[in-house]
């Protein structure tokens, strides 16, 4: 008998930190435009389809933001807080009714940052506030933009990014957009209000669809970081031998890498009211040393990409017959160190992640259901076959129709009514079928190409490294001489320096726009820790440490899995 195809989507949220650990100023808005939009709507959606399933992943990074935004909006509307954090939430609330040049540039700069085509010209008044900017930039002026317009833009952005569902279905979202012009304070404090429940619903809705079974709840460790590489800069050579790496090891990598883990799991569980079963590493970045700490932490799975197997089996499982191997989980590491690990199929999820957004909603399903049937054709005959779709989950869906709306909700359904699949997440399908498979050796890799060149390997990513390793040995040197409030805003501050997404952007081939946005925090964070310790600025961080100029296919906040994809 032909067992059915289990199939997993596992959606990964996650934002850096782009808070200040002391002052709380946010320097970029994507945590909470994206948690009005991406995370809301990814809920509402398994929520109205009793039949779906899917893990969604919550980087302890995002979560802690999201929840600042939520408690600074709440308190700013009850009159306890009298400003905001984040300029462009400052600008939406503004009361004055004008605007300093200084901002009426930085509004021009910042709110027409989203998808033109999906989300500004579909609006009629959004698009003409576009065009009167295009015709500002022609006559070098924008003195004959009133105030009125640049109180409708920073509305319009922010309707904009809300989510299909909330555009679709909540009052308030729905009278602006109709309205469409000269926004009132009052119209502008609505928007305020909703954008504020919107952000505070956010864990409480997925608490109850862990409650209802619906979904499985995972994290990644605190701030992001790459651990293989923290524990030995050596990993990376295991696939690219020409890499080039600081000459010394990170400081305390270990002790380090244990903290971020730790932290993961206590901050999940008081957010969601459970420990998580899985979790994802940071960018699927993986190594034995890796999985072996994130067994002894008591995670019972892990999840990385296809080409990790690829290089850990020395086999390209693409040519192979069948391609079982990719179809299901492997057990790493023995006792206590333990742990089982998914792989991602690159095919599958970059279909999604890259391809599908151009292609009619109908269309899109049935080929990804060809897909599904071609898989579980190869598959007849293992016990229990397992594929696993594995992605962002916030930057692709404003290429798609209506935030890929229809698109999720009818391939969650045509799965889901398929007697050949049976849509699942990792811990239920471990639950009726452990793994049994084990993997005698695991090549250190990421889910990008199963190597780890996203984020070491040249000049200005190697670069990146070096100005942490200074920092982290002035933190070891001065720490213990503060008080204990300056000690944890300098920890914190630290964590914040650790993440993965400061060298993901380094690279010629990622826009330059991006690169300076990221470079610039990244620096700005490094010159905090030093703020925070007392001690002056390292002069290394006033030059810039990469230039970009590329043109990353969608701009660079998403890779696909394979180098071939």
């Amino acid at each position: 008998m032909t067992q059915p195809l289990s199939v997993v989507f596992y959606w990964h949220m996650h934002q850096p930190f782009y808070r200040e650990a002391d002052s709380g100023r946010y320097h970029l808005p994507w945590v909470y435009l994206h948690a009005i939009k991406d995370y809301t709507d990814m809920a509402v959606i398994l929520e109205q389809n009793p039949q779906a399933h899917a893990v969604i992943n919550y980087v302890p990074s995002l979560t802690a933001q999201i929840e600042d935004y939520a408690t600074s909006l709440r308190l700013y509307l009850d009159g306890v807080f009298h400003e905001l954090a984040d300029p462009l939430l400052a600008a939406l609330a503004s009361d004055k009714g004008c605007y300093s040049d200084k901002d009426r540039i930085f509004l021009l700069q910042s709110c027409f940052r989203l998808n033109h085509e999906r989300n500004l010209h579909r609006y009629p008044d959004y698009s003409r506030l576009f065009t009167l900017s295009e015709q500002a930039k022609t006559h070098q002026s924008t003195e004959y933009l009133g105030n009125n317009y640049f109180t409708d833009l920073v509305t319009w952005y922010h309707l904009g990014w809300l989510a299909e569902t909330v555009r679709r279905n909540n009052f308030v979202a729905r009278r602006l957009i109709e309205k469409g012009r000269d926004f009132s304070y009052q119209d502008r404090r609505d928007l305020l209000t909703l954008i504020a429940g919107l952000l505070t619903e956010i864990p409480e809705k997925h608490r109850k669809l862990v409650e209802s079974g619906r979904i499985e709840l995972t994290t990644t460790p605190y701030a992001h970081p790459i651990i293989p590489l923290m524990l030995d800069f050596n990993a990376a050579k295991a696939t690219v031998p020409d890499a080039l790496i600081p000459k010394e090891p990170y400081p305390g990598g270990k002790q380090r890498a244990i903290e971020h883990i730790t932290m993961a799991r206590e901050s999940h569980a008081a957010l969601f009211g459970q420990v998580p079963s899985g979790v994802w590493p940071a960018e699927g970045a993986v190594c034995e040393g890796t999985l072996s700490l994130l067994g002894k932490a008591g995670f019972q799975w892990c999840a990385t990409g296809e080409s990790v197997l690829h290089h850990s089996l020395k086999s390209n499982l693409r040519e192979q017959q069948g391609n079982r191997d990719l179809y299901h989980p492997w057990i790493v590491g023995k006792d206590d160190e333990a742990i089982t690990c998914f792989f991602r199929d690159d095919r599958l999820s970059d279909l999604i992640g890259f391809e599908y957004s151009k292609w009619a909603t109908h269309d899109a399903i049935a080929n990804f259901m060809h897909e599904l049937a071609d898989i579980h054709h190869r598959t007849k005959g293992m016990k229990a076959p397992l594929v696993a779709i594995i992605m962002d989950g916030e930057n692709a869906w404003e290429h798609f129709d209506q935030n890929a709306l229809p698109f999720l909700e009818g391939l969650y359904q045509a799965i889901a009514n398929h007697e050949d699949y049976n849509l699942t997440t990792f811990s239920a399908y471990l639950n009726k079928h452990p793994a049994t498979h084990h993997l005698k050796h695991l090549t250190p890799g990421s889910w990008v190409y199963g190597n780890l060149s996203t984020w070491i390997g040249d000049k200005s990513k190697t670069r990146g490294w070096e100005l942490l390793i200074e920092a982290k040995k002035a933190f070891d040197a001065h720490v213990g001489t503060l008080g204990e409030k300056q000690q944890h805003a300098a920890a914190e501050q630290l964590r914040i320096c650790e993440g993965s997404d400061w060298n993901w952007w380094f690279g010629d081939y990622n826009p330059s726009d991006a690169v300076r946005d990221f470079d610039r925090l990244y620096r700005q964070h490094l010159a905090k820790l030093y703020q925070l310790l007392g001690l002056p600025q390292s002069a290394s961080l006033s030059n810039s440490i990469s230039q970009g100029g590329g043109d990353a296919e969608g701009g660079g906040a998403m890779r696909r899995g394979g180098a071939d994809a």
